[in-house]
C-alpha cells in the first residue's frame, strides 16, 4: 500500500497525539496516588503505544488487522480509594489526572473520527475507526474510575 501525501501526513499527525499521550500516561501513572488510577494510566499507556506501532506501520506500508475492541470500557470495574463525601488533597489531585486525561481522550477520538474519512483504503480505515472505538473506550474506563471514587 502507497499513502498519498495528505494521507501520510495525517498519519503522522495522529503519532503525534499518540506519542503525546504515551507520555502523558506515563507521567500521570507516577504521579497519581491511588494505585487503581496508576494501573489503569499504565494500562492505557500500553494501549496508546499500541495505537502509535499501528500507525507505524501503515507509513511502512502494512495496515495491521483490527479486531474493534469495544469492551474494555464496558468490562472494566475499577476499585474505590475515595468516598463521594471525602475530601482530600489525594482525591482531588488523582481527580484532577482523571478529568484531564478525559478532555484528551475526547479530543483523540474526535480527531480520528474525522480523519477516517481521508483514507482511500478501507484497511486503514478500518484501523483508524478502531482506534477511535478504543479511545472512546479509555475515556469510558476514566469515566467510571472518577463515578466509584466520587469524583463529580
Amino acid at each position: 500500500m502507497i499513502l498519498k501525501e495528505k494521507e501520510r501526513t495525517v498519519i503522522q499527525d495522529l503519532q503525534t497525539q499518540e506519542k503525546s499521550c504515551i507520555e502523558k500516561y506515563g507521567k500521570y501513572a507516577q504521579q497519581a496516588r491511588d494505585p487503581e488510577l496508576k494501573s489503569l494510566f499504565q494500562t492505557l499507556q500500553k494501549k496508546e503505544q499500541e495505537h502509535y506501532d499501528s500507525l507505524s506501520q501503515v507509513l511502512s506500508g502494512t495496515v495491521p488487522q483490527v479486531n474493534c475492541n469495544d469492551s474494555d470500557g464496558r468490562d472494566y470495574q475499577p476499585k474505590a480509594a475515595y468516598t463521594s463525601v471525602m475530601s482530600s488533597e489525594d482525591k482531588e489531585h488523582d481527580a484532577f489526572l482523571a478529568t484531564d486525561c478525559i478532555g484528551t481522550e475526547k479530543l483523540i477520538s474526535g480527531e480520528y473520527n474525522s480523519d477516517v474519512f481521508a483514507f482511500e483504503d478501507s484497511g486503514v480505515r478500518k484501523l483508524l475507526a478502531d482506534i477511535q472505538v478504543e479511545e472512546q473506550n479509555h475515556a469510558e474506563m476514566l469515566y467510571k474510575y472518577k463515578t466509584v471514587n466520587g469524583m463529580f
